[in-house]
């Protein structure tokens, strides 16, 4: 078994244990949130996946995001005024977001874990978590911003 499908799977385990059924399309969202690494938007999981469901709508799409939000399985992404984007949480980690296309990559930084410990001694607070988000201009843009400017 492969570390995707591990993560299906335990997923749905989980989503069972909350008491979710498990239909065909909850099943594909998953698989395609757990298999893409691009933050896609409802918009986007629709559109792969309507030539497997063509009695999926956009709201079929967007309902079950909130089931696996409401489950902790899915992190809702807002930067900016555009869509939505879903992210798969397995583990901690941050995002680099390009100014230009919009494209979101993840990265880890287990260090940065240090700030909720250091932010709770000085604070008093009980911290529960922490986002990181780190702007820049993405690898493709450049290439295209460096073509337009020959």
């Amino acid at each position: 078994m492969n570390e995707a499908t591990a993560k299906v799977e335990k997923a749905i385990d989980m989503l069972k244990g909350s008491g979710v059924r498990i239909t065909p399309q909850r099943h594909a969202i998953l698989e395609y949130l757990v298999d893409s690494d691009s933050h896609p938007t409802a918009d986007e999981i629709y559109k792969a996946l309507e030539h497997k469901f063509p009695n999926m709508s956009v709201a079929t799409v967007y309902n079950n995001l909130r089931v696996f939000k409401k489950t902790g399985l899915v992190k809702e992404l807002t930067y900016g005024d555009s869509s939505s984007r879903f992210d798969f949480s397995s583990k901690q980690h941050y995002h680099i977001i390009c100014t230009r296309c919009g494209k979101i990559v993840d990265f880890h930084y287990p260090s940065l874990d240090e700030v909720e410990a250091l932010a709770a001694q000085v604070t008093g607070f009980v911290v529960d978590h922490h986002r990181l988000e780190i702007y820049g201009v993405c690898p493709e843009c450049q290439k295209k911003e460096a073509q337009q400017n020959k």
